[in-house]
C-alpha cells in the first residue's frame, strides 16, 4: 500500500496545478485533481508556488484549513464514489448531491461524515465502520 508524506501529497497537488496551468498532458489522477482544484481557485496561490507550500504549516493553532487535507478528501471520496467502497457510497453521494443540487457541496458533507469515521476509528482502535460512514451521508 502506497502512503505519501505530506510533502508528497504537497508536491501532487502542485504538479497537477502546474501542468494543468500549462496545458500540459494530465493523468488521469492529475485530472481528478485538477477538476476539484478548480472548485476552489482560493488555493490557486498556495498551488503555484511548491516551496512556499512544502515550508507552509497549516497546524490546527495557525488557524488556517489545510488546502492540501482537503483536496486529497475530495479525491478519496471521488476515488470511494467511482469503485461504490464502502458499498452504498456512491448512491449516498448521489441522493446527496441531488438533494443539495451540488456535488461539491455534497462532497463537503460527506467530509464531515469521513472525519467522524476516522476519528471514532482512531478512538477506539478499531478499523474505520463503512457502513456507519454510509449512514451518517444518508443523514445528511
Amino acid at each position: 500500500m502506497f502512503t505519501p508524506s505530506s510533502d508528497d501529497v504537497r508536491r501532487f497537488f502542485c504538479a497537477a496545478y502546474r501542468k494543468q496551468q500549462a496545458g500540459e498532458i494530465l493523468t488521469p489522477m492529475d485530472a481528478i485533481a485538477t477538476d476539484w482544484i478548480a472548485e476552489h481557485p482560493e488555493y490557486a496561490g498556495v498551488l503555484g508556488d511548491v516551496e512556499a507550500a512544502l515550508e507552509r504549516d497549516y497546524s490546527i493553532e495557525g488557524g488556517q484549513s489545510n488546502p492540501f487535507l482537503h483536496l486529497s478528501m475530495h479525491l478519496s471520496i471521488a476515488e470511494q464514489v467511482s469503485i461504490d467502497q464502502p458499498a452504498g457510497i456512491r448512491a449516498a453521494c448521489n441522493a446527496l448531491a441531488e438533494r443539495l443540487g451540488s456535488l461539491h457541496e455534497a462532497h463537503h458533507q460527506i467530509m464531515e461524515c469521513l472525519g467522524e469515521m476516522i476519528w471514532n476509528s482512531q478512538r477506539a482502535g478499531l478499523p474505520p465502520d463503512g457502513a456507519a460512514y454510509v449512514e451518517c451521508v444518508r443523514k445528511r
